[in-house]
């Protein structure tokens, strides 16, 4: 037993020399490559320039050039600015965020009265004159007195609608969202157009516009119903000689009550008139908003632009003052809808787009507008 124990030191013994001996032999070999690779790189830097002074000349103009003056001529290097110095090489990015123009969108739907109907037949009625009463003594007779009449409001209406299209390759290989930003721009499109038939509209297959139909000088109680009044600004072309009095008119023309909640609509570039307009004392009419949100303000009532509105020019009614929410009345049948169809022109994918609504003056006693006339 003894004798096994004694023979298998003996055996680890050898195999622990071997080990150590081919370790030594190993680390020989790397020394001895290393000497070989140090050897070869001193014969190279030993060798003679070729070229002799040539070369010594490019050198000089490449360090004089490019390490000290800079010269792009000099720039070695791969280029993205280049395709085919690497240009192809580098990936085109798009930013995913689509920038847009802004359109001008009249802003009637923020201060007109709005109905959601089930129905493109929508009706409402108002009362043009209201209960007569009179005074009469205890025994006196009490004859008939007149009663209310009506009239109805039913707002011409149409359907907006947009059929844009992009191929399904589009769809599946652009950058970005390409169906939201649609849907975007088709939302801002149907502003736009919604907006300016609030204004100008003609009743055919759209909204009928405040502004449409032949206003009438004459007052609430002469003028007839649905017809709204004018005040005229007293120059052929212009706002007038004290066009300041003519807005106070304009206020003061308006009744009362609907005078609470009332507003100015005209566009920016009658406003920027406007905004000159000063007092006897040289104070200005228009007055800016002191807070934030809070909108602009002349003769103390604010002010919408409304881009629809006409400019200043013979004839035309650049100024509207009142109460939209009395006034207008807005009916949507329903919110924008978008349908998805890749089948009818294949191999393109149509977004069709539809909205349905309708708008017409409610109340013509609740809106006066200023008419450019001598």
């Amino acid at each position: 037993m003894e004798d096994t124990q004694t023979l298998d030191a003996s055996f680890d013994i050898v195999a622990r020399q071997d080990a150590t001996d081919a370790a030594v032999e190993a680390l020989r070999s790397d020394v001895d490559d290393v000497k070989t690779r140090l050897d070869r790189v001193s014969r190279a830097a030993s060798r003679p320039v070729i070229g002799g002074a040539g070369q010594t000349i490019e050198v000089k103009s490449f360090v004089d050039g490019y390490l000290r003056q800079g010269r792009e001529t000099e720039v070695k290097s791969l280029s993205g600015a280049v395709a085919s110095d690497g240009g192809y090489a580098v990936p085109r990015e798009i930013d995913a965020l689509i920038a847009t123009r802004l359109k001008d969108v009249s802003p009637i739907r923020s201060i007109a009265q709005i109905v959601q109907t089930g129905s493109a037949g929508y009706r409402k009625l108002i009362t043009t004159g209201g209960t007569a009463s009179g005074w009469v003594s205890e025994t006196a007779t009490r004859p008939e007195t007149a009663t209310p009449s009506f009239a109805e409001i039913a707002p011409p209406s149409g359907e907006l609608y947009a059929n844009p299209a992009a191929s399904q390759a589009m769809l599946d290989d652009v950058a970005f969202d390409l169906e939201t930003w649609l849907a975007d721009e088709i939302a801002a499109e149907f502003a736009r157009a919604e907006g300016a038939a609030f204004v100008n509209g003609n009743g055919t297959n759209r909204p009928r516009g405040f502004l449409s139909g032949t206003p009438s000088a004459a007052d609430d109680a002469a003028r007839a119903f649905g017809t709204l009044q004018f005040l005229g600004s007293g120059n052929a072309t212009t706002l007038g000689a004290e066009p300041e009095e003519k807005l106070i008119d304009l206020v003061h023309s308006l009744k009362s009550g609907h005078r609470q909640g009332a507003s100015w609509v005209m566009n920016a570039a009658t406003l920027a008139e406007v905004r000159k307009l000063k007092t006897s004392d040289g104070a200005f009419v228009w007055q800016p908003g002191l807070v934030e949100g809070q909108p602009d303000r002349l003769l103390g009532y604010p002010v919408v632009e409304a881009e629809d509105m006409p400019d200043i020019a013979a004839n035309a009614f650049p100024i509207a003052f009142g109460n939209f929410r009395a006034g207008y009345l807005i009916a949507e049948r329903s919110a924008t809808s978008i349908l998805r169809d890749p089948f009818t022109n294949k191999p393109f994918v149509h977004f069709y787009a539809t909205k349905r609504i309708g708008g017409q003056v409610l109340d013509s006693d609740a809106i006066k507008l200023l008419k450019i006339t001598a």
